[in-house]
């Protein structure tokens, strides 16, 4: 069962050639046998998942099911779910439990869609490897002394080791499309303002946006479906109809422009990943797509002022976490100031009193205008750089990351190291525009990956090209050894 794609299972559910109850089963069975080497969940909802497959199966028995119905997903635990602990990886929030449900988790329940529980994560999605969570460290299926990325990790290792149908994730920097090209995932970051992001705890609210991981973009337009769409409680959202995402899947790309910026193929991106996207390229003009070679002559400035950015709005965010109002609170504190300092000291991990610490230095008073403004008009310029390239070619073309997944441990004491692993996807978050990541091959028994980026709201067209290049290849079909 396992074997089978969110699009195969859907049609097995509807056909009743398969129960959820069933289903359910079989997938948390495989949690228990196999997430012991991988610590891809935080926390595994059995008891309610079955319920939620229980009312799938009469839901389809009545005829009134959707696509998803009946589908066992897992959630990144940045979501906030109703009644359950949403830690966001991190000692802060263990025993929180969240009183309401997140707009895109709700949205599943309402479509039938069963939870079996909620993946780990870099703390507070702080991160390009899933190794600072307080929960442990996740482990790729592929290579299990390698990082699935992140800081969508435990979504990306859950379903590229077959422990659930499809998951959801959160991209700020990456965080879908980086851990998807270390899993031979498909991913999807929307437009910002595309999918709601209410319950769904911020980081660095002007980059945060959720998305799909999935195995296929066949898939991935079946999660969308039902993520997609205005929430009058995000006022964020974009009221916007939301197209059918299926229906184009099939679309030629006879006359694609396809654009390849010089800016990504330099001397950093690893030589194996730059044959694979070659390869893909070839592949992409026997489809009858037009490649040419375009610039986006301010990327290189993606990383400084994102690290201005983020870090700024997370100080801000992360304030709420103060032992007071929300979060971990210390024992025997001395005096209210004592209660405050030690817990947010042991309450955050490292990296997170990091970001926190560079944040606050970059809203600071004489230092704002010296490097928070400066990053927002960096940010200007490279949204202006992509829409002058949409002027020229219809998607742009790229790798997801400079190189394979990176061992365990290995960019753990280099933070700046560790953070030039986004350097390809950032981009698209400063400038708000969606991009969806797909394997392009292998090295070495590890997935390669690039990724499509597209004008604002164009998740329909970027997932017809995905899914057409994935009619004449097999690498999203391929699965970890043993799992």
């Amino acid at each position: 069962m396992h074997e089978k794609t969110l699009a195969e299972l859907s049609q097995a559910l509807q056909s009743k050639a398969l129960s959820s109850v069933e289903l359910t089963q079989h997938y948390l069975k495989r949690i228990e046998q196999l997430d012991g080497s991988l610590n891809s969940y935080i926390t595994v909802t059995a008891e309610s998942a079955l319920e939620q497959a229980k009312a799938a199966d009469a839901r389809i028995a009545a005829g009134n099911a959707t696509a998803l119905t009946g589908i066992p997903l897992a959630h990144k635990d940045l979501f906030c779910t109703q009644g359950q602990r949403t830690s966001c990886g991190s000692k802060m929030l263990d025993n929180f439990i969240s009183p309401y449900e997140s707009t895109v988790t709700q949205r599943f329940l309402d479509a039938g869609a069963v939870s079996l529980g909620k993946t780990n994560l870099d703390e507070f999605a702080m991160g390009s490897s899933t190794e600072s969570s307080f929960y442990g460290p996740t482990r790729n299926p592929w290579d299990t002394d390698r990082v699935p990325g992140g800081s969508s990790g435990g979504s990306a290792s859950a379903v590229a080791a077959r422990l659930c149908a499809a998951a959801t994730g959160t991209d700020t920097g990456g965080s879908i499309r980086q851990p998807a090209g270390f899993t031979a995932l498909t991913g999807l970051k929307p437009t910002y303002g595309r999918v709601s992001r209410w319950g769904m705890v911020a980081y660095a609210s002007s980059l945060d946006q959720g998305g799909p991981m999935a195995r296929s973009a066949e898939d991935c337009a079946l999660m969308m479906q039902v993520m997609a769409g205005f929430d009058a409680k995000d006022s964020t959202s974009v009221d916007q109809p939301v197209p059918d995402y299926s229906a184009g899947l099939n679309d030629s790309l006879k006359g694609l422009r396809i654009g390849l910026p010089k800016e990504y193929f330099s001397a950093g991106l690893d030589a194996a990943t730059a044959d694979a996207i070659s390869a893909a390229v070839k592949q992409f003009q026997a489809l009858g797509a037009e490649v040419k070679e375009i610039s986006l002559p301010n990327a290189e400035l993606a990383i400084p002022a994102y690290y201005v950015i983020a870090p700024a709005e997370a100080s801000s965010n992360l304030s709420r976490f103060d032992g007071v109002r929300f979060g971990y609170r210390c024992e025997n504190p001395a005096d209210l100031s004592d209660l405050y300092k030690r817990s947010r000291a042991e309450g955050f991990g490292a990296e997170v009193k990091r970001r926190i610490m560079v944040g606050a230095y970059a809203l600071s008073a004489g230092y704002y205008d010296a490097y928070y403004l400066q990053a927002q008009k960096i940010r200007r310029l490279i949204k202006n750089d992509f829409m002058a390239a949409y002027e020229q070619v219809d998607v742009i073309l790229c790798p997801t990351s400079p190189t394979p997944a990176f061992k365990i441990g290995e960019k753990i004491d280099d933070p700046v190291s560790l953070y030039l692993t986004d350097i390809y996807t950032i981009t698209a978050n400063l400038a708000g525009v969606p991009g969806v990541a797909l394997p392009a091959g292998f090295a070495n028994g590890l997935p390669l990956g690039m990724q499509l980026l597209g004008p604002y709201f164009s998740e329909a067209r970027l997932l017809n090209i995905a899914h057409q290049y994935q009619q004449v290849t097999d690498w999203h079909q391929r699965a970890p050894a043993g799992y």
